[in-house]
């Protein structure tokens, strides 16, 4: 039997700081959506809990995983050579420096979190990557991301650049000002730039919503799914590339069987879009 208590892990200034393992976390439920390993009894726990609500959630998040690739690379494709991935979650496979620098291996990318665990295990993964970086800030202050040290010397914001916000926005309540959040976000592309964005909709599953919602407010960080109006009001007035803001599976599938799902699931978990500030 494997004891789960908690672990001692270094904060951004190299102090040993203890973390709680018996607390479900939202990148720990994610990363066992998608099948990873990097997650403890307490993340299985709570994420089964929401599983029993939503099955789909599972699919789901690993659709959004494969839109945010698609995404990467079709930008990577077009000439894009910087990305800012914000609320980037644990490492798996295809992150975004992998995909992007598989089309352009000069490409450079910074990721940002906020949990010691992600920046733990982000750290010890991507350390030997070429023109990567990861920092340590909150979405909710996006002043404290755009004019960090690392990522001001990573990315030029002179030059055009995607920033990823990738299911990170539906843990903003509302009280978080999340307009203005994204806005600050939409205001620092240069031309050029772009915005990535996913968000829980829950238009597909609208029974199991309450379900899930409850899990996560009692178990972690609440999260918040929002009407599909309200979701494409986060790309402002950026031009949306085609299709729009649609179900992660039917932003521009490349395969078989993701074009099978974006048919079977035409009723939104996920909304996704890429947008250009032009």
């Amino acid at each position: 039997m494997r004891i789960e208590r908690g672990c001692v892990m270094e904060d951004r200034a190299g102090e040993p700081r203890e973390v709680d393992l018996s607390t479900p976390n939202v990148a720990r439920m994610y990363d066992y959506y998608l099948g990873g390993k990097d997650n403890f009894a307490a993340d299985r726990d709570a994420a089964e809990k929401a599983l029993e609500f939503a099955p789909q959630i599972r699919l789901a998040a690993q659709q959004n995983r494969a839109f945010m690739g698609r995404a990467v690379r079709h930008l990577a494709e077009t000439g894009t050579r910087q990305f800012l991935d914000v609320g980037t979650g644990l490492p798996t496979q295809n992150n975004v420096h992998e995909v992007a620098q598989r089309v352009a291996p000069d490409a450079r990318v910074v990721y940002v979190d906020n949990d010691p665990v992600v920046l733990t295990h982000g750290r010890a993964i991507l350390g030997g990557a070429e023109n990567v970086d990861i920092v340590q800030a909150d979405l909710r202050r996006p002043e404290d991301i755009l004019d960090d040290p690392e990522v001001r010397k990573r990315l030029d914001f002179d030059q055009p650049i995607a920033i990823l916000l990738v299911a990170i926005v539906h843990f903003l309540p509302e009280g978080d000002g999340p307009d203005a959040i994204v806005a600050r976000f939409r205001d620092a592309l240069p031309p050029g730039g772009h915005l990535v964005l996913s968000h829980v909709c829950g238009e597909a599953l609208p029974d199991s919503v309450p379900g899930v919602t409850e899990v996560y407010r009692h178990s972690t960080t609440p999260i918040l799914a929002r009407t599909p109006d309200r979701i494409r009001s986060f790309f402002g007035d950026l031009e949306l590339l085609e299709p729009g803001v649609v179900n992660v599976a039917q932003w521009r599938p490349d395969s078989v069987e993701t074009r099978r799902i974006a048919e079977k699931y035409r009723r939104p978990y996920f909304l996704a879009g890429v947008a250009r500030k032009n």
